[in-house]
């Protein structure tokens, strides 16, 4: 199975973009004032849409589309580092002529047991692997 692939560039302090294989980007900010989400906040929004796109399609094949629907990510962090969420709340508040609360709580758990890799991902042992390269000015073409 192919893997995806990003790029994140530096392109001032702690101020990167990110771009994947079809040259979408997002800014990544850390620095002040920001112009875009810190790191640990797009893993948050990474959920949220990961899962909001499966409830979306689950409620959709009940026949129960949504007329509007948002999720809310609240992560808490640990305070020494490396911080990371120690509890993530993700709450799904949606609406639509046929929906049912029944389906939507079993759309939201399926989303969230079966169907987000973003959600199973943060619940697994990931094997990563870390290399570190000099700069070659070919290299940012890979």
């Amino acid at each position: 199975m192919a893997g995806k692939k990003v790029i994140v560039y530096q392109l001032v302090g702690h101020r990167f973009m990110g771009v994947n294989e079809q040259g979408d980007k997002a800014m990544i900010d850390g620095d002040h004032p920001p112009t875009g989400p810190r790191p640990m906040e797009l893993l948050l929004m990474a959920l949220g849409a990961c899962t909001a796109y499966d409830v979306v399609d689950i409620m959709n094949k009940k026949k129960q589309p949504l007329a509007r629907y948002r999720v809310e990510v609240e992560g808490i962090r640990a305070e020494t580092h490396p911080r990371r969420y120690t509890q993530i709340t993700v709450r799904h508040i949606a609406s639509g002529p046929q929906v049912t609360e029944e389906a939507l709580r079993r759309a939201v758990e399926l989303s969230h047991t079966k169907y987000c890799s973003v959600s199973a991902s943060l619940n697994a042992e990931i094997a990563t692997e870390v290399v570190v390269e000099p700069w070659e000015e070919d290299a940012s073409r890979r």
